[in-house]
């Protein structure tokens, strides 16, 4: 299956840590959240990734074209520097459609600009490319089969605390109640779609607003329930909890090395 990976936006939440790199791009260790995701479905055979660009979207593609894969994998050098063997091998057999959809396109716009790299596809994932998990994607797969939907994201728990208010109009609070994770499912941003979605979205609408109601009014829009690990890279302080992760091997998300071990 095709991966449709959302890479546009302007990512202001992360703009304290750069003005200049798109989310995509802000490194999680020594690598970049996209690379992160891409490896993810790549580890389920998924390697044909259609990249939705946007801001900056000209760092996207020099990276990509000006990869090198001994900086990110092991290797023996000989030859006085002349010969590199890797020892391992990252993207050799991925293969990626950079695709501008615009500066201030939506998600919607951006899915319906990609469409004509889609239509020998009867389903495809796409993903809002801003976070990781441990998501087992072919039960996600299977839960659409099943259910015969058109549409089906994973919902998640966030590690994030916070509290509801209620107030008077005068602006006094009657009532300050914590929420505890467990009680709040939120969208995580890992999408299976089939072909049919392009019926349910029209011109500058947002995926998951109007083409999401028209399909939960016809009962064809599924979720599939993870209470494993998920971490959004929104916020600096996201990034933070990531690099932590990653420096301690930490890593529920780098799935792909469950193999190896």
């Amino acid at each position: 299956m095709k991966v449709v990976l959302f890479c546009g936006g302007l990512g202001t939440r992360l703009r304290e840590h750069s003005d200049t790199i798109p989310k995509p791009l802000v490194n999680i260790g020594s690598r970049p959240v996209v690379w992160h995701l891409m490896k993810y479905y790549a580890h389920y055979g998924h390697k044909e990734f259609i990249l939705c660009l946007g801001y900056r979207g000209d760092m996207i593609r020099d990276y990509f074209l000006n990869y090198r894969e001994a900086m990110s994998n092991d290797f023996t050098l000989s030859g006085g520097g002349d010969n590199i063997e890797l020892l391992a091998s990252d993207l050799d057999d991925w293969r990626i459609t950079f695709v501008d959809t615009g500066l201030h396109s939506n998600i919607g716009e951006r899915l319906r600009r990609v469409r004509k790299y889609l239509e020998s596809e009867p389903v495809f994932l796409a993903n809002y490319a801003d976070g990781v998990s441990d998501l087992p994607l072919d039960e996600v797969i299977r839960d659409l089969d099943e259910k015969h939907a058109v549409a089906s994201f994973a919902s998640v728990r966030s590690a994030q605390t916070f509290h509801t208010v209620t107030a008077d109009r005068a602006g006094f609070v009657k009532e300050l109640r914590g929420l505890n994770e467990s009680e709040v499912w939120l969208n995580g941003g890992y999408f299976v779609l089939r072909r049919e979605i392009f019926d349910y979205i029209q011109e500058g609408e947002e995926l998951v607003v109007e083409p999401f109601q028209r399909l939960i009014a016809k009962r064809l829009l599924a979720t599939y329930r993870h209470a494993g690990f998920w971490q959004a890279m929104d916020t600096l302080k996201d990034k933070f909890t990531l690099d932590r992760m990653e420096a301690q091997g930490a890593c529920p998300w780098m799935i792909w090395r469950r193999s190896k071990s």
